[in-house]
């Protein structure tokens, strides 16, 4: 999707805004805590109806107002191979209800469920968090997985969802039996039923995650050695999908009856896709654990880009690529590299360090910000002439 413009009404930090996107690279300039990471927020929001920053609805709406609106018109984008340029006008509007229920529409048609909002707006976002996929749990990498996997093809949320459904059922009956004091005919007989969901939902999610990553590999390391510098450029990067029970014999069925008895006496489910990893490898050490902060940083980063890439690749047409304040965590020479190798398409970035020499954003935006009654700032937004 190709973003035209952007209303805000009672989000975050904005009593009401309006943004107009430049086709290429738009920069959103001013000082920390003023609101400019709110905008991108409420982009990936339309995108997914989740916050990248995990905070619930009530936080979203502006504090003293009962709901916020959100409204994004755009062209919906597809240019497969052997197949003509298609583009759509798409208007996604939502209202974001502090204590109620949210109400999404896209091109005035109310939207029944959150599956069928995911592919209509696709975006890649980039923060100083993403760190954490690298440096961090298993669990960061496995979203990042997963999240990918759904903007490559939305079905896959029903999968990931299913997986979720089973595994807190499974969960919440082994903690009821745990220790085995309460493992009757009735609860055995209802684990099989769960771990035959688990197994037929869980070998999926397995498969295409192991797929998914033989795609990533040869694009991360491309994307690797284009934001890299110095030494870094040289080293290889890997990755690998790691998981104790997919591909051996028996599968995740026959791991789950193997470890039945731990999982009754632990009374949590120890064997799964939700106990997998990726392993992230710089010159075949973890990455983790062995690379430099300056190498965790554009690993990350180059994950992010690989997507992006897959994705694009895959569906025809680019994600929006939404990089929030990441100038504030690189190097000035892996900033030059960034903005050299930014992939064809619509960029939204934020910054409060100012854009690197290199930058040449076709519409720069400021965020400024007033006191706000009973505290917080108002943000307001204009656009400005001449170098940021």
């Amino acid at each position: 999707m190709r973003l035209d413009r952007l209303w805000l009404t009672d989000f975050r930090s904005y009593e009401s805004a309006e943004l107009a996107f430049a086709p290429g690279l738009t920069a959103v300039v001013g000082d920390n805590g003023r609101g400019k990471s709110n905008l991108l927020e409420a982009v990936a929001w339309l995108a997914t109806l989740t916050s990248f920053r995990g905070a619930p609805t009530d936080a979203l709406v502006r504090a003293g107002a009962a709901r916020a609106v959100l409204r994004l018109e755009g062209f919906a984008e597809r240019t497969a191979p052997g197949e003509e340029h298609d583009e759509r006008q798409t208007l996604v509007e939502a209202e974001l209800v502090a204590s109620g229920r949210n109400r999404v529409l896209v091109n005035r048609q109310r939207l029944q469920r959150t599956r069928d909002l995911l592919g209509v707006l696709r975006v890649t976002v980039f923060t100083p968090d993403d760190l954490d996929i690298v440096k961090g749990g298993p669990g960061g990498r496995r979203r990042y997985l997963d999240d990918l996997l759904v903007a490559l093809h939305p079905k896959y949320d029903a999968v990931q969802r299913e997986v979720d459904r089973v595994l807190k059922q499974r969960n919440a009956l082994l903690k009821q039996v745990q220790g085995g004091r309460r493992l009757d005919e009735a609860a055995v007989t209802t684990l099989d039923v769960f771990d035959e969901k688990l197994g037929q939902a869980g070998e999926e999610l397995a498969r295409v995650r192991v797929a998914l990553c033989e795609r990533l590999a040869p694009v991360l390391a491309a994307s690797y050695a284009a934001v890299a510098v110095g030494a870094d450029v040289r080293a290889a990067t890997t990755l690998r999908y790691e998981s104790d029970w997919y591909g051996a014999d028996g599968g995740l069925s026959g791991a789950l009856a193997a470890g039945r008895d731990d999982d009754v006496r632990r009374g949590v489910s120890l064997v799964g896709p939700h106990r997998d990893d990726l392993a992230l490898a710089i010159g075949g050490l973890p990455a983790r654990t062995h690379a430099s902060q300056g190498e965790q940083r554009s690993f990350a980063l180059a994950l992010r880009l690989a997507g992006h890439s897959v994705v694009t690749a895959t569906t025809g047409a680019a994600p929006v690529l939404l990089l929030d304040d990441v100038f504030s965590e690189l190097d000035p020479d892996r900033s030059d590299a960034l903005l050299a190798n930014l992939p064809a398409g619509q960029t939204l970035l934020t910054t409060a360090s100012g854009l690197p020499k290199g930058a040449a954003p076709e519409r720069v935006l400021r965020v400024e910000a007033r006191p706000a009654p009973g505290g917080g700032v108002v943000s307001t937004l204009s656009e400005t002439e001449g170098p940021p």
